[in-house]
């Protein structure tokens, strides 16, 4: 592979006697990766579904390796029913290692297309809110997808300039993730393409925009909470130097110890101007040379405690309580799922349920606040496919299971109509959630052994 001069030369100087293992790793094929969504299915139980063969991932433990050359795992059902997500080995890391607990305020700043997110929203366990931004909207349209597949419903995706978020949410989260935008050095051998975008666009484009996106990050960082920050760059202005900016910035935070690995590398440590060690050697570097992944750099950061913040200047959003017309009240209370706490709101034909403690989000530009649980049609109600997502078998009565092996499964997916006079009796009307081993993949609606097809359009398989 013919790497930039310059690009070569920098990494002799930072790898010293492991230059040549490094570049002898371009001839080495690349690692294919898929990360279990824990909300859905445990570790365990997937290993004993998996159609093709997997094995763990030593640092990520619901990470598996898969052959990419031979098995194609975004063709099979269960990938629709959102069991899993395909994820490049160390890009798994960061949100891995950032602690996230149920019921925590949780922001991902650049969040497209997903990965980190929808294991963020994961870790969440359906509680406290996870809100999910990106600044490009066709971007943020892909993470929207992903993050209803995995059954994510207490969330936010907004495609907002971080900077414009700063005034809505000023020092409101527990954690924040952010993947920067970077150079991509730890992807050459990867995607190649990438070495052209290098070229136009290095480490000091990128590094001036880190600077602005981590310490407008920092301001919604509540006192005591933890921010994560990577990139897949091997570049010391891009990584270190950006930590070392937060720190002068920011005097209250410090740097955090991780889970460590065996193939991870101390980050270039530095003392700073006052002589005082900064203990970036704390932070984690990712080379492909040292583990079967690509290359990454992460810094995990606690913000310092200080005052507690105004109840007001954070507080929850509350609109009148609504009337709920009768057809919605009747399908809710078929579902299991708890959506208490009067927080269902109607806009329109659509039916949101929202996520506890929202600020005021006007002025904000978000493609979805909350769980959108269908649309009122004249006089009935149509459950959503994200709702689908969002359940399990056991939380609707009404249900339709099929193996992964029937045909009738990929034809659902397809959108077409199914023939379903051996499985249920003719009499049976109404709405059913259809399934895949268990696992929902949509909705249908039955009448006279037939079920008409109400898989989402636009998630279709092709």
């Amino acid at each position: 592979m013919n790497l930039p001069e310059t690009f070569q030369e920098k990494m002799k100087v930072l790898l010293k006697e492991e230059y040549n293992d490094y570049i002898a790793c371009y001839d080495e094929p690349r690692y294919y990766g898929l990360r279990v969504n824990t909300k859905k299915i445990t570790e365990e139980e997937f290993q004993k579904i998996c159609p093709f063969p997997i094995r763990p991932i030593p640092w990520i433990e619901n990470g598996f390796y898969y052959d990419g050359e031979k098995d194609y795992p975004a063709k099979h059902p269960y990938y629709f029913a959102g069991l899993y997500y395909l994820q490049e080995p160390s890009a798994m890391t960061p949100a891995n290692r950032l602690p996230v607990e149920p019921g925590e305020r949780v922001l991902d700043l650049c969040a497209a297309p997903g990965g980190k997110a929808t294991e963020l929203g994961a870790k969440l366990k359906g509680r406290g809110l996870l809100v999910a931004n990106d600044i490009s909207s066709s971007r943020a349209k892909g993470l929207l997808k992903n993050i209803e597949l995995f059954g994510i419903g207490n969330v936010l995706v907004t495609s907002e300039e971080p900077g414009n978020l700063t005034e809505h949410f000023p020092e409101y989260f527990d954690k924040i993730l952010i993947d920067a935008p970077c150079s991509g050095e730890g992807m050459f051998r990867k995607d190649k393409k990438m070495v052209k975008a290098w070229e136009e666009h290095g480490p000091e484009y990128f590094s001036r925009i880190q600077r602005n996106i981590i310490t407008q990050a920092a301001s919604m960082l509540r006192p005591g909470g933890m921010l994560l920050y990577s990139t897949c760059t091997f570049d010391r202005r891009e990584n270190e130097d950006i930590i070392a900016h937060l720190l002068e910035e920011y005097p209250e935070f410090r740097i955090m110890d991780m889970e460590s690995y065996e193939g991870f590398t101390p980050g270039l440590s530095e003392e700073a101007a006052n002589g005082e060690e900064r203990h970036l050697e704390k932070t984690v570097r990712i080379f492909p040379h040292k583990m079967h992944g690509e290359g990454h750099y992460l810094a995990l950061v606690k913000k310092g405690e200080g005052a507690p913040l105004l109840k007001e200047k954070v507080g929850e959003k509350r609109g009148k309580e609504q009337k709920l017309p009768d057809e919605l009240k009747e399908f809710l209370q078929k579902i299991k799922i708890d959506l208490s706490g009067g927080r269902l709101d109607i806009r329109g034909e659509k039916v949101y349920y929202m996520p506890e403690g929202i600020p005021d989000l006007k002025g904000v530009r978000f493609l979805r606040t909350g769980l959108l649980l269908g649309e009122l049609k004249k006089n009935r109600f149509e459950p959503s496919q994200a709702l689908a997502m969002c359940l399990s078998k056991e939380d609707y009565p009404f249900t339709l299971d099929l193996p992964a092996k029937d045909e009738r499964v990929i034809r659902y997916l397809k959108g077409e109509t199914i023939d379903l006079d051996d499985v249920v009796s003719s009499k049976e009307k109404g709405w059913y959630l259809f399934c895949v081993d268990g696992y929902p993949l949509g909705w249908g609606k039955l009448a006279g052994g037939t079920l008409k097809n109400k898989y989402l359009p636009g998630w279709r398989w092709h």
